[in-house]
């Protein structure tokens, strides 16, 4: 009897754990490339355990895109000198960010320029990092 309950206590563990290891697969960016928007903060949700940045972009024939770039945690975010106001609504931003695999309107964040020109980046690329958990090859 102890050896079933140790035995499914493994599994309840492993059932747990498993989807938290997954969450923090970046293979759905292209970290090869960068794409540069331009455009006005739709909306910005400061929640764990990623925030996110949605920003209309106007394309040439007049019509726009939402695009929604994920970026840390606040946690880590408020380390790097962002706090939940900085972007508001209407605000004016260009983003550096690596685009999604499968081509959606979406992005991994890399840098953005604030309406008064500051810019902020991902820490792990500001000190000089590449990609972010991308495997290589030997």
């Amino acid at each position: 009897m102890p050896n079933r309950i140790v035995r499914m206590l493994a599994l309840l563990v492993l059932g747990v754990c498993g989807p938290v290891l997954a969450h923090h697969s970046f293979a759905m960016f292209d970290q090869s490339r960068q794409v540069i928007l331009k455009g006005t903060v739709r909306e910005f949700q400061w929640t764990n355990p990623h925030a996110f940045i949605h920003v209309q972009v106007l394309a040439a024939d007049g019509s726009s895109d939402t695009w929604q770039v994920e970026l840390n945690s606040p946690n880590n975010l408020k380390r790097q000198g962002w706090k939940s106001s900085t972007l508001k609504t209407g605000d004016a931003v260009t983003v550096v960010l690596n685009p999604l695999k499968d081509g959606s309107k979406g992005g991994l964040f890399v840098t953005i320029t604030l309406p008064d020109g500051s810019v902020l980046g991902d820490a792990t690329r500001v000190r000089g990092g590449g990609p972010i958990n991308v495997p290589t090859t030997h």
